[in-house]
């Protein structure tokens, strides 16, 4: 019996769907959040505000592998989608109402740093459970598609919503993002 063919699986257009969803919301949240940082502090800031975020996506990664492994990469992936989602969606809310604070886009940057770095290994940690192993090298091959597309949409997205509605508008579409990715995932 032979497998079925990876862009014909259902469960892996939705993951592939869910993964770059959430991938071209964290290129459109990296450009909203130094947007935001900039205009609220200069752009002295913005490294110190984009390492803040770095610092604990970075320590943490190994943590995500590990939650994976113990919960399940569909549920790793669920609940950092989610908090990632409900994180931006409150930067949204606050930003509307008073604008961007320096010290909330430090706290912004920290959190979705922290939450972000269980989203990687439980990603990749998810294929092998959804199609066969003859079928990976070429799931891999539409997760590297699947990330340049996002690399050249996001921040398209981003900047479109950043002109036309600031930050605020920025943060709240990428929640929006988030969301879509959750309802895809759902479904796998």
């Amino acid at each position: 019996m032979t497998a079925r063919p990876a862009f014909r699986d259902p469960n892996v257009l939705r993951w592939l769907g869910a993964y770059t969803i959430s991938v071209t919301g964290d290129v459109a949240y990296y450009l909203a959040l130094t947007w935001a940082t900039s205009r609220a502090a200069g752009p002295a800031h913005v490294g110190a505000v984009l390492a803040v975020g770095a610092i604990p996506r970075a320590v943490l990664m190994l943590g995500g592998g590990v939650l994976a492994d113990r919960f399940g990469p569909r549920r790793v992936l669920l609940a950092s989608d989610l908090v990632r989602c409900a994180v931006v969606l409150v930067a949204a809310a606050l930003t509307w109402a008073d604008g961007s604070r320096l010290w909330r886009l430090y706290v912004l940057a920290l959190l979705f740093g922290a939450v972000d770095a269980v989203f990687m290994p439980a990603v990749g940690a998810l294929p092998p459970r959804l199609t066969e192993e003859s079928q990976l090298a070429r799931v891999q091959g539409m997760r590297v598609l699947a990330v340049r597309f996002s690399n050249a949409v996001g921040p398209l997205v981003g900047s479109f919503v950043l002109a036309v509605q600031g930050a605020a508008g920025a943060f709240a579409v990428v929640g929006v993002l988030f969301a879509v990715s959750v309802g895809l995932l759902w479904a796998v």
